[in-house]
Parts: C-alpha cells; sequence; structure tokens
C-alpha cells in the first residue's frame, strides 16, 4: 500500500467506516432556508433518511437573546459606545448573522437527539430544508442524510477465483538481467566498411513531412538520432530502408504511422522523410563479472547482486500477482451482491479520481490555465462507474472485515506512518498530529484493515 494513495483515495473515514463510527462529525447541520437555499449533492433515494424537527420555542427566543447580546458586545457602529448599541438596530443591521448564529447553536444537540432516538448514523452532510425560524416562535426543520445501507454478505465464502502461479521464471529473470546490462551498455562506433545489419545502431539525421499537413507547420527534424535497425521498437519502413545501408547515403521514404502511434501528431498520418546515414554503432554490454556487479552497488560480487536481484523481482511479481487477485476478488464479490450504494460516497471518490488525474496531468507539465479549460461535467460522469465500483468494494470488504473481527494494531499503523515520514520527508511526530487533524489518520487505519481483510480473502478463496 502506498502512503499517500491510501490519503488521497480513501473516503471519508465518516463515511466508510464502520456503522459505529459514522456517529463523530455529524452535529453541522447547513441552514438551507427558504430564502438562501443551496441545494446539496443528490442523494440516492434508497440510502436516504429524514428527520422531521421541532424545537420549543422559548429556547428559540433564549438563544436569540443570547446571540443579540454577544452581538451587542462586540458590534463597533458609529454614533454609539462599545456595548451601548440598542438591541433593535443589532438585529436589523445583523439580521441574517444572527438567524445564523441561532441555528448553529440550537440545531446540533436536537439533530443528534433526533437521530439517536430513529436509531440512524448519517454517513453524509445533512441537508436542511423547510427551515422555519422567528423569534417567539417554534423553530421547524426537516433534515435530510443518507445511512451505510443494509445488505447480506451470506456465502461471501463461496466465491472462488484461480490463484496464479507467483514464482519467478528464469526467462523473466534473464530478461532483468540483461535490461540492467544495456543500462550500462556504450556505443562504440563501427569503423570498417560496411553496410548496416539487424542490431546495429544507425546514427541519422532527417527531416520529415507530414501529408496533408500546411507547409507552415513545424517540420519534424532531427540530428544525430540513434535508431537500432531490426529493433522491437522501430518501425518496419524504417528497418527496411535502413537496412543494407551505408554512411554517406541519403535516403526517402514514407511512414504510415498507426491510429494507435503514442505521439498524437503522427497517428494514422503518413510521413514523407528525407534521411542521411551519419554513421553505424555497436551497443557494447559489460560483461557480468564481480567488477560489474560491485559497480552496481553495494555486493560482495556477481552471485550476490543475482541472488539480490532475484529476490527482489520474486518478491515484486508475489506482490503484484496477488493485488491483481484480489481485485479479481473484490470484483467477483462486487458481481455477487446487489445493494444501494450512497451517492454521497460515490461523489468523494469521484473527487479523489479527479485529483489523482489532475495531479498527474501537473506533473506531465499541463499549465493550471489549460486545466481550468476542461470538461469537469464529462470528466466527471466518465469516472463515475468506476467510483461505484469502488465504493462497493469498500463497503463489502468492511462488512467482511466485521464478519472476520480484523482489527488494526497501532503498530501497523505507526509503521505505515514511518514509512509514510519517509517518503514526505516530514518529522513522524508532525505528520501523525497532521493526519489526525485532517482525518487522514482514520483513512489509513480503514485502509490498512481492508488490505488485511483482502489477504484473508485470497488465502480463503483463491486456489
Amino acid at each position: 500500500m502506498s502512503s499517500a494513495d491510501t490519503i488521497e483515495t480513501t473516503p471519508n473515514p465518516e463515511a466508510t467506516a464502520a456503522p459505529a463510527e459514522h456517529e463523530h462529525g455529524h452535529d453541522h447541520v447547513h441552514d438551507h432556508d427558504h430564502e438562501h437555499h443551496q441545494h446539496g449533492p443528490s442523494l440516492n433515494p434508497e440510502c436516504t433518511r429524514e428527520v422531521e424537527i421541532e424545537i420549543p420555542a422559548d429556547e428559540v427566543s433564549r438563544a436569540f437573546r443570547t446571540v443579540t447580546k454577544r452581538y451587542q458586545k462586540q458590534a463597533r457602529i458609529p454614533g454609539f459606545r462599545a456595548g451601548k448599541v440598542p438591541e433593535s438596530l443589532i438585529r436589523t443591521r445583523f439580521a441574517e448573522g444572527l438567524r445564523q448564529d441561532v441555528v448553529e447553536s440550537v440545531l446540533p444537540a436536537h439533530f443528534r437527539e433526533a437521530i439517536d432516538k430513529a436509531g440512524f448514523k448519517p454517513i453524509s452532510q445533512p441537508q436542511v430544508t423547510d427551515l422555519h425560524l422567528e423569534d417567539g416562535q417554534p423553530l421547524k426543520f426537516k433534515a435530510v442524510f443518507e445511512i451505510l445501507p443494509e445488505f447480506s454478505i451470506a456465502g461471501y465464502q463461496d466465491v472462488k477465483v484461480d490463484k496464479p502461479d507467483t514464482e519467478l521464471t528464469d526467462a523473466e529473470f534473464n530478461a532483468e538481467l540483461d535490461r540492467v546490462r544495456d543500462s550500462r551498455s556504450t556505443m562504440e562506433p563501427v569503423t570498417e566498411d560496411r553496410a548496416l545489419v539487424d542490431g546495429d545502431w544507425a546514427q541519422i539525421t532527417f527531416k520529415g513531412a507530414i501529408q496533408g499537413e500546411p507547409e507552415t507547420e513545424q517540420p519534424l527534424s532531427g540530428d544525430d538520432v540513434m535508431i537500432e535497425v531490426g529493433g522491437a521498437n522501430t518501425l518496419p519502413a524504417f528497418n527496411e530502408a535502413l537496412r543494407n545501408s551505408k554512411p554517406g547515403q541519403e535516403l526517402k521514404f514514407e511512414v504510415s504511422y498507426p491510429e494507435d502511434f503514442g505521439e498524437r501528431r503522427l497517428a494514422g498520418k503518413t510521413v514523407s522523410y528525407d534521411v542521411e546515414v551519419k554513421g553505424i554503432k555497436k551497443k557494447i554490454q559489460p560483461e557480468l563479472t564481480d567488477e560489474f556487479a560491485k559497480e552496481l552497488g553495494e555486493y560482495e560480487g556477481l552471485e550476490d547482486f543475482k541472488q539480490k536481484l532475484k529476490d527482489h523481482l520474486a518478491s515484486d511479481k508475489k506482490r503484484s500477482i496477488e493485488g491483481q487477485t484480489r481485485d479479481k476478488i473484490v470484483e467477483a464479490l462486487i458481481a455477487k451482491y446487489q445493494f444501494p450504494v450512497p451517492e454521497s460516497l460515490v461523489q468523494q471518490q469521484v473527487d479523489a479520481r479527479l485529483d489523482r488525474g489532475l495531479r498527474a496531468l501537473a506533473q506531465q507539465g499541463m499549465a493550471t490555465e489549460d486545466m481550468r479549460k476542461l470538461d469537469f461535467n464529462r470528466l466527471r460522469s466518465a469516472q463515475r462507474d468506476s467510483a461505484v465500483n469502488e465504493v462497493k468494494g469498500s463497503l463489502l470488504l468492511d462488512r467482511i472485515a466485521d464478519e472476520e473481527k480484523i482489527e488494526v494494531t497501532d503498530a501497523e499503523v505507526d509503521r505505515e506512518l514511518e514509512l509514510l515520514s519517509l517518503q514526505m520527508r516530514e518529522p513522524l511526530d508532525t505528520l501523525r498530529q497532521r493526519l489526525t487533524d485532517d482525518g487522514s489518520l482514520a483513512r489509513i487505519r480503514e485502509q490498512i484493515r481492508r488490505e488485511k481483510t483482502g489477504s484473508l480473502l485470497y488465502e480463503k478463496l483463491a486456489s
């Protein structure tokens, strides 16, 4: 588990924790009176509950008096001494602020009492509707919110997925060993008078014109570019043109790029190239010796390096395949159980996915002004199905964790924080306090619990 991913992708702890944990953090109720109504996020009717609340008139009046006196003490109005502003002027000048403060002073306790009495545990911020507030009259309102769905996980032990072989093969090890050698290779010029053959690297200068593109467009060009003749990543047209050519030759040929070509400007286009072969080079890989191994790091010799490389690759492959298999188990569980998903949790997950996407674009160099031009409604819509499945998967894992009585120890959380502290270069105590304050620590604990549940399911259900 990546600590950074945990913080970014796990929904609000109040929204995904076990039911008993949902009691924290929902005392604040937004005031949506009929004069300043602001529609909150849409809710899933199947997960939505509503309470009607009436607060006695005498309590409302006391709240008005208390709030008004506080405003009188704090108000600074020209022509009046501090603390001597008439109550009538306070109520006129600060009417909206008074109403908001009165609502915030009396609603939470009554909302808490109402949901406790009804046995509800909200997982979304309550939306207040039909609010009627006048001094000397009862305060009446409705609060609408989402709760976790009730659903059965009976038979989850019957889900089965194939357990793939996680053993590292010799071919995989040798391929990685070749990659390591290749990364330390050198390019040596070929001095003999001969033509290019497969395995050679052609040093070329080129100019290319994209057919159908105006001549005013920036042309394609490159100097001293290295291309492997017959290489797996070399386009067939380049292989055919360069093969058997010699330094000093000038070549003309066309290349038709596939529709899915990585460079967008060239995808699906035909380009006319003028190429000059400047030279031939051979890639020289280093010999596998003890000296080579010691150059790579603190290894006793070649065999020590090979063994540690093999251990590392085996561990990575095992972790990757087991992770993919756990994902398949969750997918099978999602397909097996149908239940309503709270819309508030879906939107939180959409937000998290978009946040990750935007940060990735920023790392790739996209300017902020270009990000603002993106069609966010379309982007949100495109993320919805994945977000729904992610929320369903989390809810299922949480229910199974309850069933299996899976707990997370403080030591497990501490290990995750220590790793995160190293990654972020932030002192451990400072990091712990920050994550506690913003709720991320609870999300980390939840994610660890889900991963432990996934590991248990892997052992039980993969065969």
